[in-house]
């Protein structure tokens, strides 16, 4: 009984570093324009049906006086019209400002907020940004939850976005 106590001490203390996790870099780009304006970026998982899994991040001017911020989001088309109009902002854990030009990273763990547990299945992780006197772009990454080996995928932008990786790990 004595050596059994420290050994399920021990699993239990190794148990969160076995949940699986997913690791997201966007590149937002320089651009060469008169008037450069940082994008608004939205970054979530949804389901085979389209509905949202989970909102990952909402980036947006949140400084502005009055809330003015939040006015612009619904330039995010897609991210506003399956999950973004139902929102009351900011949202806890998943808002956050807007980004500069540069590599982005999100690290998630399943079970903890705000990827939460997502059910066996199919995925698709989409990131859309749009940006004032620029344009509006989206991409999507298909994978499958749970992982079983460490995966990686990856998609490229042309105008609002470019690399964005994907990492899975089991």
């Amino acid at each position: 009984m004595r050596r059994l106590i420290p050994l399920l001490l021990c699993v239990a203390a190794t148990a969160p570093a076995a949940a699986a996790d997913l690791n997201l870099t966007v590149e937002i780009p320089t651009l060469k324009v008169a008037e450069y304006h940082r994008p608004y970026v939205a970054v979530w998982v949804e389901r085979e049906d389209h509905s949202v899994a989970a909102n990952l991040a909402i980036w947006y001017d949140m400084k502005k006086a009055d809330g003015e911020g939040t006015k612009w989001l619904k330039d995010m088309r897609q991210w506003w019209r399956r999950s973004g109009r139902d929102q009351s902002m900011p949202i806890d854990g998943v808002s956050g400002a807007t980004r500069p030009a540069g590599q982005h990273q999100l690290r998630l763990t399943d079970g903890n907020p705000p990827l939460g547990t997502l059910a066996p299945g199919h995925y698709e992780l989409v990131v859309e940004a749009a940006r004032e006197v620029g344009g509006r772009e989206a991409q999507r990454i298909a994978f499958d939850w749970p992982v079983k080996a460490p995966t990686h995928l990856s998609a490229k932008g042309t105008d609002e976005l470019r690399q964005i990786n994907l990492d899975l790990n089991p």
